[in-house]
């Protein structure tokens, strides 16, 4: 097992804990963490023979429901909601950043093009300043 009590290579995403263990862990009956499963609020992973494996962000989640339902006296539609909202939260934070580092992209492309067009300027031309004054001078003819 490694730091934690996951086994090695496990993240808090990887489902590992049967229902058993994933109910101790969380303070729950295992009957209730099937019927959280049935309505949508905890959705565990599962083996190929059908049976629930949680993770430990499934145990964290679990552990909120049971806040919110015992502390906040939120029912489990308000919960679910609340959940789902979370997730969008979630999900728009990370596109938020996904658009800001296209964004950083898209202006660092600008300005070397912007940069590429100034170095083919030729070298001769001479900007000048619109307060600047261009006089032509034409002299007298004798």
């Amino acid at each position: 097992m490694a730091f934690g009590g996951l086994p090695h290579g496990a993240d808090e995403d990887t489902p590992v804990f049967v229902i058993s263990v994933a109910a101790q862990l969380s303070g729950l009956h295992a009957q209730t963490l099937r019927t959280y499963d049935r309505q949508g609020l905890v959705s565990p992973g599962r083996t190929a023979g059908g049976g629930r494996r949680y993770s430990m962000r499934d145990i964290a989640l679990l552990r909120e429901v049971q806040r919110l339902s015992q502390e906040s006296g939120v029912n489990l539609a308000g919960i679910k909601r609340i959940i789902d909202l979370e997730n969008q939260v979630d999900a728009l934070r990370a596109r938020i950043t996904e658009l800001t580092e296209e964004l950083a992209v898209a202006y660092a492309a600008a300005e070397q093009a912007a940069a590429a067009v100034h170095a083919s300027y030729r070298k001769d031309l001479v900007p000048i300043r619109q307060e600047t004054s261009l006089v032509v001078w034409k002299p007298r003819r004798k």
